[in-house]
């Protein structure tokens, strides 16, 4: 099936990769999106948010589920990225609805991060993996090599680590810790191994004199915004940077060995890619393209991930952070009309062929509610560590858009048009991501200081 065979697993798992690999995966993948565009049924809107949740969680976190997904199309590949992105929050206790909900959750999540671990063991850090039946697996690049599989793969580890550090009561979540600690120390060498690969694999960027390392310096690589066919994003960089961070913190790689292979720290590493793509003050989002307006240069997707590389508490990375986000607060491009839906760019990005065909705006004049949520999240770490309510009101009110978007189309939508409708196209419509629906429920919490949804009283 292809060049690249691994081990089975233990498992008896087998992961492949190579040309004869992507070509079955692509055809695959081919059939289920366009199956999915002509053949799902149309969901009927609730005005019970409490409904649409209970029944997204028990969706997502059904017994028949094999590994945690996004949701129709997706939901027949695996990517690793979205337990760093996407679902950071499935363990959160306030977004459990009881212990049933909790054992879904804990099993799931177990499933799939072993799943991703056995892939790493295998060699096989892809952006997605496809299913191809009787324990096989396709690890394929959709658009290009990963900055932020390894940051996924960590994500889902940390996830369950720190399952019994929430308060939750629930007996589901000390047994996902346990879990989680077995899995770090059985698979703790590959994961080293792959972090020391990704470091080597850092190419040098000189700018005036200054030598920078980037992961994508001479060709894209893919991250949560992967149709984007930039190079020198900021968005892959700082994947890399808070991958190696966590790596550390999980005591997977020591940071001098990091050291070694980098040529410096990894504060004076993570300096100098906000002194790089921060050089004009804000954070823009790609040094690949032509000039233009800030507004036109920066993106959306610069929040990174929760709890991952902007640190609130510094002063400057605070100004870097105000900077960006109120470029995009300020250009009336970056929104939808009378919303507060932000788009992930003001103009669409250059884009891989297919997408110009069939997607042209997936990832650029598009709303993806769960980069808002995020946006959302830094503001609140912002105020937090200022010690001011600059951005809680502007928080609160993506949040209030975002659950009447829910309620109106049904579902926790993957992606909103810029005209305020569900995404559709004439080859894809955006999937209803339930998987994605308790980091908002999360961030909500945060943003009012009382629960969206109560399961408890």
């Amino acid at each position: 099936m292809s060049s690249d065979i691994s081990l089975p697993s233990h498992r008896g798992n087998r992961f492949y990769q190579g040309l004869a690999a992507t070509l079955v995966a692509n055809a695959l993948q081919a059939v289920n999106f366009l199956g999915d565009r002509l053949l799902r049924k149309s969901q009927h809107s609730s005005a019970l948010i409490e409904d649409l949740y209970r029944y997204a969680m028990e969706s997502a976190f059904s017994l028949s589920e094999a590994f945690l997904v996004t949701g129709a199309p997706h939901a027949s590949a695996y990517y690793p990225r979205d337990f760093a992105w996407f679902y950071p929050d499935v363990l959160d206790p306030e977004t459990i609805m009881d212990e049933q909900d909790a054992v879904r959750r804990a099993r799931l999540l177990e499933k799939s991060v072993r799943l991703l671990l056995e892939a790493a063991r295998a060699g096989v850090i892809t952006t997605t993996i496809v299913p191809a039946g009787r324990g096989r697996y396709l690890g394929v690049n959709y658009f290009s090599r990963p900055s932020d599989t390894l940051l996924g793969i960590l994500a889902g580890l940390q996830q369950m680590l720190s399952a019994e550090e929430r308060g939750s009561s629930h007996l589901a979540m000390s047994q996902c810790a346990h879990a989680g600690r077995l899995l770090l120390v059985e698979y703790g060498g590959d994961l080293k191994r792959a972090i020391l690969k990704l470091a080597g694999e850092l190419e040098p960027f000189d700018v005036q004199g200054t030598r920078y390392l980037l992961c994508d310096a001479s060709r894209p690589r893919s991250a949560a915004t992967d149709t984007r066919a930039e190079r020198r994003r900021f968005v892959t960089n700082a994947c890399v940077y808070t991958t190696f961070v966590w790596g550390v913190q999980l005591g997977l790689v020591e940071e001098n060995e990091l050291k070694r292979l980098l040529g410096r720290d990894l504060a004076q590493y993570k300096q100098d890619l906000l002194s790089l793509f921060g050089r004009d003050g804000y954070i823009r989002h790609s040094l690949d393209g032509p000039a233009g307006t800030p507004s036109s240069l920066v993106a959306l997707d610069f929040v990174g991930v929760h709890r991952g590389f902007w640190n609130m508490n510094d002063a400057s990375e605070r100004a870097f952070f105000a900077a960006t986000a109120d470029l995009i607060i300020a250009e009336p491009r970056f929104r939808i009309p009378s919303t507060f839906h932000f788009l992930v760019s003001a103009d669409n990005p250059r884009n891989k062929i297919i997408h110009t065909i069939a997607a042209p705006a997936y990832q650029g004049r598009s709303s993806w509610p769960t980069f808002n949520v995020e946006f959302a999240d830094r503001m609140l770490d912002f105020d937090e560590y200022a010690g001011n309510e600059t951005y809680r009101a502007c928080a609160q009110a993506i949040l209030k858009d975002i659950r009447t978007a829910t309620e109106i189309y049904g579902g926790y939508q993957e992606l909103i048009s810029e005209q305020g409708l569900k995404y559709r196209t004439w080859a894809y419509q955006g999937a209803v991501a339930h998987s994605w629906f308790p980091r908002f429920l999360s961030v909500w919490r945060r943003a009012y200081g009382t629960p969206l949804l109560r399961w408890n009283d």
